[in-house]
Formats: C-alpha cells, sequence, structure tokens
C-alpha cells in the first residue's frame, strides 16, 4: 500500500504535468495568434498627391516677370514654426540672400561634390531687382529649412542648428 506521502506527492506532480502542458499550449497559441494578426494598411495615392500639392508654394508677379516655386515636402508646416515676416527687414533678407544664393547656385554647378538631389536648378536672384518682403522671406527660409533638413552647412548660417 502507498504511503500517505506518495499519494500526495502524485497528486501535487499530476497537476505539475497537466499545468505545464497548460503553459504550453497558451503560450503555442499566443505566438500563433500574435503573428496572424498584424495589419497591414494600403496608403492610398490620394493622401500623398494631397500632401504634395499642399507643400509647393508659388508666388508670382507678372509686372517684374519674376515667380518662386518651392516645392518640398513639409516646407509649409516648418515655415509655419519660424519667425514672422516683420521681424526682418527687406534689406537683410536681400543681403542674406545674395550670399546664399551665390553658395548655392556654386553648389549647382559642382554635382560630383554636392549632392544633386538637393542641388536641382540655379536661382535667378538678381540683386538690382527689389522683390519684396514677401520673395525675400521665403527665399531666406528655404535656404534655412535646407540647411536643416538636409544638414547643409552654407557660409552665412545664422547659428549652429544641428
Amino acid at each position: 500500500m502507498l504511503k500517505p506521502k506518495v499519494i500526495l506527492w502524485l497528486f501535487c506532480i499530476l497537476p505539475l504535468r497537466i499545468m505545464r502542458k497548460i503553459v504550453y499550449i497558451i503560450i503555442l497559441v499566443v505566438l500563433v495568434y500574435s503573428c496572424s494578426t498584424v495589419n497591414h494598411k494600403k496608403v492610398t495615392t490620394n493622401a500623398v498627391t494631397s500632401s504634395n500639392t499642399l507643400d509647393t508654394l508659388r508666388i508670382a508677379n507678372d509686372s517684374l516677370e519674376y515667380e518662386i516655386i518651392i516645392i518640398e515636402p513639409g516646407f509649409n508646416g516648418w515655415l509655419a514654426t519660424q519667425r514672422p515676416r516683420e521681424y526682418y527687414s527687406v534689406s537683410f533678407l536681400e543681403s542674406r540672400n545674395r550670399q546664399y544664393v551665390i553658395e548655392y547656385n556654386q553648389r549647382v554647378m559642382q554635382p560630383l561634390q554636392f549632392d544633386s538631389n538637393i542641388y536641382m536648378q540655379t536661382i535667378d536672384y538678381q540683386p538690382q531687382i527689389r522683390y519684396g518682403l514677401e520673395v525675400n522671406y521665403l527665399l531666406y527660409n528655404y535656404f534655412l529649412f535646407l540647411e536643416q533638413r538636409f544638414r547643409q552647412r552654407f557660409i552665412v548660417s545664422r547659428r549652429l542648428r544641428f
């Protein structure tokens, strides 16, 4: 006949073995469930197109025959976080833009040294033309945006930004 200690031991072992099997089954079910419930969301082209359309900025003045078009994703959102137009004087913006444009156009002419995806075409900025506060403000901030987003360093940078 079995002693009481042995019987107690059998009852303790039996549920432990069953518990192990139950734990293994639960782990297996959780792994299968977690692997099978991945949601693949489709990105519609309308959302991408609309965000690119919102980041296209065009300013034109037919009487002076100039036009500035900035097509850069994220520029409009970034511009909203910058200082207002009235913060800068037109003369400050014109002098900075002259320096930025000279360096930018030099980088366009050197595609082996500078990324041609960033510096695609030259900017025809003529200092004798008075473009006004709005165009100078946007052009100046576009250069600041290039510096910050693409980690470019221009000679006339206003401060270390990254």
